[in-house]
């Protein structure tokens, strides 16, 4: 019997799962996965989440983060707006820093559950079951940090689920030859955009570059492999046409990229059979905005600032859930729609052409839009 159970071993679970344990409160943390391992994923973390992290003994920096205090972003015909990042942000692959916060709840005593795939989560009055393939366990409270889309959203029938997304993620990291490692210095990532798509590229440790790109799978079932999508689409852009496609210069680390499907951005509930979830679980941003990584700390932040009082026992569990509901609807409800309405601009050539054009020359809509898909330190 735990206090909590956290499913999912992400950002926001594994930060939920410290954090919780650090109170004092008796945790458990599933993770499908052994770390370390990759996600699909920008790499990308605004400055906003340090004083957080720092908090958890845990200094992205002493892992090889890479600072970054400019964004570039081009069209895909390849013409470029540069702008600084006011508030920053750093570079660091989620293959070191997950697994640097997983040794972290470990050593603060979560009871850590890896390669272990989650059947099903019921309650009965105040007590939740949670069933795997390997053992049953049981909690006061359940945390579903479980990512964009899982197998559980749908034994759960969480109604996203049943709306076909049109979206797809592939990721890699790169080496860079000295020719191109002068297109993108240490303190810069770049948006490249292409057709129905864009792709993000930053440094993160060891020498190493982050190349992650969203597309639809339209776009990819047209081209039907990845190799041809990236040198028929991608590879109109120029600046892409160095790192993907027959004519790329840069050279992969893997052999083949890290692909997932049916990415959502759909609005979610929050709470979901009295199931709290945070991260991607609980509402994801457009990457275009950059920012996702950083919302899924914060919100495992905002949730175990409130969970507490209910395990103390000083607040019910509908109090806690419409505590928590508000507050994370007041911190991220604004940057989902803005991450909405921006994501609709993308894709589209010449929208984004005429985009990248009024931003250069309106400096107040840049700053707009860093102020509303970004927070403040936490």
């Amino acid at each position: 019997m735990f206090d909590v159970i956290v499913v999912g071993g992400g950002l926001a679970g594994l930060t939920a799962a410290l954090r919780l344990s650090k109170q004092g409160f008796q945790v458990a943390l599933i993770e499908k996965q052994t770390y370390p391992f990759h996600r699909v994923c920008g790499e990308y973390i605004s400055n906003e989440t340090l004083p957080f992290l720092r908090s958890l003994e845990c200094d992205p920096f002493e892992l090889g983060a890479v600072a970054i205090d400019e964004l570039r972003i081009s069209s895909p015909k390849g013409n470029m707006l540069v702008t600084p990042l006011d508030l920053g942000g750093f570079g660091i692959s989620r293959y070191a820093l997950d697994e640097h916060l997983f040794k972290l709840c470990q050593k603060a005593g979560v009871q850590c559950y890896t390669k272990t795939i989650v059947q099903n989560i019921t309650q009965t009055r105040s007590v939740y079951d949670v069933a795997t393939d390997d053992v049953s366990l049981q909690s006061r409270a359940v945390i579903g940090a479980f990512g964009k889309r899982s197998t559980l959203d749908n034994t759960l029938k969480r109604s996203f689920f049943s709306q076909k997304s049109p979206f797809l993620g592939v990721k890699y990291h790169l080496r860079l030859p000295p020719t191109l490692r002068a297109l993108y210095p240490d303190n810069n990532i770049t948006l490249h955009n292409f057709a129905y798509g864009y792709a993000g590229i930053s440094r993160v440790e060891n020498d190493l570059y982050c190349l992650c790109y969203l597309t639809t799978r339209q776009n990819l079932k047209k081209h039907q492999t990845i190799e041809a999508l990236e040198q028929a689409v991608l590879a109109k852009n120029p600046h892409l046409a160095q790192l993907v496609g027959k004519g790329a210069i840069a050279e992969p680390v893997w052999e083949k990229p890290k692909v997932i499907n049916e990415v959502s951005f759909a609005p979610k509930p929050l709470i979901e059979q009295g199931i709290l979830m945070v991260g991607d679980s609980g509402g994801m941003i457009a990457p275009l905005c950059g920012n996702g990584m950083a919302m899924a700390l914060h919100g495992a932040k905002l949730l175990t600032d409130t969970l507490p009082a209910y395990l103390h026992g000083n607040i019910s569990e509908s109090d806690l859930q419409a505590q928590y509901t508000q507050t994370w609807q007041r911190n991220f409800a604004r940057r989902l729609w803005v991450g909405r309405q921006v994501q609709a601009m993308f894709g589209n050539n010449w929208m984004t052409e005429l985009f990248l054009k009024t931003a250069k020359n309106l400096p107040p809509l840049r700053k707009w839009l860093m102020r509303n898909s970004h927070g403040k330190e936490f």
